[in-house]
């Protein structure tokens, strides 16, 4: 077992082994909170005074941003990875919908809700690509220059 340092500028966060599967642990925990919050019984749920789409938006730019660690460490491609992530948040989002939609009583799943679940997700990638792109500028304006 190989223990990856911070440091190494390859990996987007540490993770103490070499799987690789082992990367996508936080985006399986927050897919499991969005499934138990999105499939639970309206009677069930506190009452939210935050808009709801807000709250979709919310819920898919974590998703999004737990997806972009894994892909980024299992070495993906920058365009390949954004893609890919944003695809697979919106493809779960719209399994969360239609499981809302036939297989609860008091949920109901919208074309509305997986357009927030879409637009969350791709502001989450937009925000890793600003952040990437900021820090690699960094890097090379600060950490390439010779005194």
């Amino acid at each position: 077992m190989q223990a990856i340092c911070a440091t190494e500028p390859k990996y987007t966060f540490p993770i103490a082994t070499d799987k690789p599967y082992m990367a996508f642990i936080p985006a399986v925990i927050v897919a499991a909170g969005i499934a138990v919050l999105s499939l639970t019984e309206a009677s069930h749920m506190p009452s939210v005074q935050l808009n709801d789409k807000l709250v979709h938006g919310v819920m898919y730019l974590a998703l999004a941003g737990a997806l972009m660690g894994g892909f980024a460490y299992i070495g993906r491609t920058r365009a390949g990875y954004y893609v890919l992530t944003c695809a697979s948040a919106t493809l779960y989002g719209g399994l969360m919908e239609a499981l809302q939609r036939f297989c609860t009583l008091t949920r109901s799943g919208t074309m509305d809700d997986l357009l927030a679940d879409f637009l969350g997700a791709l502001i989450g990638v937009m925000i890793v690509f600003v952040f990437t792109k900021s820090r690699d500028y960094m890097k090379t304006k600060y950490l390439n220059t010779t005194h």
